[in-house]
């Protein structure tokens, strides 16, 4: 029988302590595991609400979502919209930043507007928004919305953007706001729209000039110039 030497003993511990130090399967899947889920964390925090394209587009698997929402760190707000958990409820604004993320081509607009610069003390019961004349429809699950259509100046004019729970929300200005109400008057209701004229201008959140910008890109110049005149 052959015996080792001291200094084949020492080769042969040398040579098992560099396997030892390699990573195993198991390392490599946590690592991975890790490295996604810090992406996916932190890509949340800074969309404010994340679309799964988001995730994807980032290279994170949309198999780690599930992970996420499984284990509370994500939360899953409908079908392709994720949030970080402490921040959902944060804005009483919440559903606009929803559908801000889950209509990309949309503007908070007519109702919602209104609701959002204090013109009126009605409660939506939809998000409304203005959305391109051909787009397809959205649907968003556990989310209603009210959708009306505009081409051109009528659809880009009058948009600011507002951040709410992270997200910059696209949402038409007080001028045009009350513009619009007067074109969608019969959707949206005269009454609504004479008293949030009465009310942007009683609260100088806009101008005369202003407004009248607005109405005619709307073409209703006409239906609200003796309502204007009649608050001067």
């Amino acid at each position: 029988m052959k015996y080792m030497t001291s200094a084949e003993k020492s080769q042969l511990v040398s040579y098992v302590d560099k396997f030892s130090n390699l990573p195993t399967i198991d390392n490599i899947m946590a690592q991975s595991h890790m490295k996604h889920r810090d992406r996916a964390l932190g890509l949340a925090k800074a969309k404010g609400i994340a679309r799964a394209r988001d995730f994807k587009a980032a290279g994170i698997p949309l198999t780690y979502l599930k992970r996420l929402t499984d284990s509370g760190e994500l939360v899953r707000l409908g079908r392709g919209l994720y949030q970080d958990p402490d921040r959902v409820g944060e804005d009483t604004a919440h559903d606009l930043a929803e559908a801000a993320r889950a209509v990309p081509n949309g503007v908070v607009s007519l109702a919602s507007a209104l609701r959002h610069h204090g013109l009126t003390t009605q409660l939506p019961h939809a998000v409304w928004m203005t959305i391109p004349h051909k787009a397809r429809t959205p649907k968003i699950d556990g989310l209603r919305l009210e959708i009306v259509r505009a081409t051109g100046d009528v659809l880009t004019a009058g948009v600011e953007h507002v951040s709410v729970e992270g997200v910059a929300v696209p949402i038409y200005g007080v001028a045009k706001t009350v513009a619009d109400c007067f074109k969608h008057r019969r959707h949206i209701g005269e009454d609504v729209a004479i008293e949030a004229l009465s009310d942007a201008l009683r609260q100088r959140k806009t101008t005369v000039s202003e407004l009248m910008r607005y109405a005619e890109i709307d073409r209703v110049a006409a239906q609200m110039r003796p309502y204007v005149k009649a608050l001067q």
